[in-house]
């Protein structure tokens, strides 16, 4: 091939060798070349034989091949032929080491989710190595479904923003704080001093961005959402929680404060701009006009929100008030999986059919939730989300030759509603090749099978029978 292009299925474990060696992170400009881009920018770019120049971990330039050729000659190459490339999918909410809680918990309303399944399954088996694996599991599912970004909040963050790391995935991580013992911190004192070591521990990593996460309304007084609330704007850091995520948090608030969920973390004076807020499912209109004004980024979560019989979010009215509002699966203990394709297929066609209005969230509206409104929401809108000059490199390669995808005429149709998560084929993030022809280079499948079939039979163990 010319301009010393590599074969992707041909030639995986050089290029592989080659991305992922210190070379990888020079200043020499390498391509991406001649697939399908699909930028996701506002213009809504769509180059067919198009390329993306990477300097170092940023983007460097996105044109038709045959010009970014002859702006780089020279450059290394990797072959886009026949695929899509387009930015990496970002996964706006979810509890990544969860995974090996999944199916543990199915077909329960929340409160039956969380008190009489999990809440006792954590405190009983979740501690730094439950965690550890559970994290090493989601990346590899994440990864395989060409998520580049995930938001999580759990317990022994540290430990999921290390395996994250050495994933080389990037990811928002919140250590959750709550009320009630949890299974890292027994005590709030102690779970806000681990939360200020861990800030400063990751502030500033080209990868990680770590957060304050308060679980939610219902679990964490107001005094205590308030200290979160000011320890996340001390270190200029995101904050995440659960808000109008079911109708007995509602009834909750209601009667103890008078007020919707919105409106009472409003009344606290801690609704800004570095809350990310996940499930949403029932603001009033008034409380769609706060988060508006307040700038609150959202995380939509079809897929758990229906599994839960929680509710339909009115992401409609959401993003027409000027919401930015992403998309996240929640952990796989109530989804169950990680694949960010299931859940902007869901979500397309779940405000469908509830609204009566096919136009009402269309193919290229769901697929920008995954990347560019998705990174908006939670605060990285000028770093990832869309494949722009400038931007950090995070981009996926989709195969589009599927007998589920062809034939195929627009390319926000096909990757909405034709796409699966098994047919990304390359995952680069930060400039850094991190799978490779469907092969991920940063974890031991093998490790992991192993170690999740040993907590497979501890966790199975321990259930009572389903009634």
């Amino acid at each position: 091939m010319s301009r010393r292009c590599v074969l992707l299925a041909v030639l995986a474990c050089g290029m592989a060798a080659w991305a992922l060696s210190p070379a990888a992170a020079s200043e020499d400009v390498w391509l991406v070349d001649g697939g399908l881009v699909v930028a996701m920018d506002e213009a809504g770019t769509i180059i067919p034989g198009g390329a993306v120049a990477v300097r170092g971990n940023r983007i460097e330039a996105v044109g038709p091949a045959a010009d970014l050729a002859r702006r780089f000659p020279g450059a290394r190459c990797l072959d886009a032929s026949g695929r899509i490339i387009m930015p990496g999918l970002i996964n706006a909410h979810t509890h990544v080491p969860m995974t090996l809680f999944r199916g543990v918990a199915d077909d329960l309303d929340l409160t039956g989710f969380l008190y009489g399944r999990i809440f006792p399954l954590e405190a009983r088996f979740v501690d730094e190595e439950f965690v550890r694996w559970g994290t090493r599991l989601a990346c590899l599912e994440l990864l395989r479904g060409g998520v580049t970004t995930f938001v999580d909040m759990y317990y022994f963050e540290d430990a999921i923003a290390e395996e994250a790391a050495r994933c080389g995935m990037r990811a928002v991580v919140g250590e959750s704080l709550i009320d009630f013992p949890a299974p890292d911190n027994k005590t709030w004192a102690d779970a806000l001093a681990y939360m200020e070591r861990f800030l400063v521990r990751w502030r500033g990593h080209p990868l990680i961005t770590p957060a304050v996460a308060p679980h939610a309304t219902y679990t964490v007084s107001a005094d205590h959402l308030r200290e979160a609330h000011a320890l996340a704007a001390k270190h200029d850091v995101p904050m995440l929680m659960h808000l109008a995520e079911a109708r007995y948090e509602v009834e909750f608030v209601r009667e103890k404060h008078g007020k919707g969920p919105v409106e009472y973390v409003a009344s606290l004076g801690i609704l800004d701009d570095r809350v990310v807020a996940a499930h949403m499912i029932f603001p009033s209109p008034a409380e769609i006009a706060l988060l508006a004004e307040h700038k609150v980024g959202v995380a939509h979560c079809p897929q758990s929100n229906m599994k839960g019989a929680s509710g339909v979010a009115p992401v409609p009215a959401l993003l027409a008030a000027g919401v930015a509002v992403g998309l996240g699966t929640d952990g796989a203990a109530s989804n169950n999986d990680l694949s960010l394709w299931e859940e902007m297929d869901t979500a397309a066609k779940l405000h469908k059919v509830t609204s009566g209005d096919p136009k009402v969230l269309n193919a290229r509206t769901a697929l920008a939730m995954a990347t560019r409104l998705g990174a908006k929401a939670v605060g990285l809108q000028n770093v990832i989300g869309s494949l722009e000059a400038g931007k950090r490199a995070d981009l996926i390669l989709v195969r589009t030759d599927g007998l589920h995808q062809i034939p195929h005429y627009d390319p926000y149709s096909l990757l909405v509603y034709s796409t699966k998560a098994s047919d990304v084929d390359t995952v680069i993030i930060d400039g850094k090749v991190v799978m490779l022809a469907g092969r991920v280079l940063t974890v031991s499948e093998a490790a992991v099978r192993e170690r999740v079939a040993a907590y497979q039979e501890r966790i199975a163990a321990s259930l009572e029978p389903r009634k």
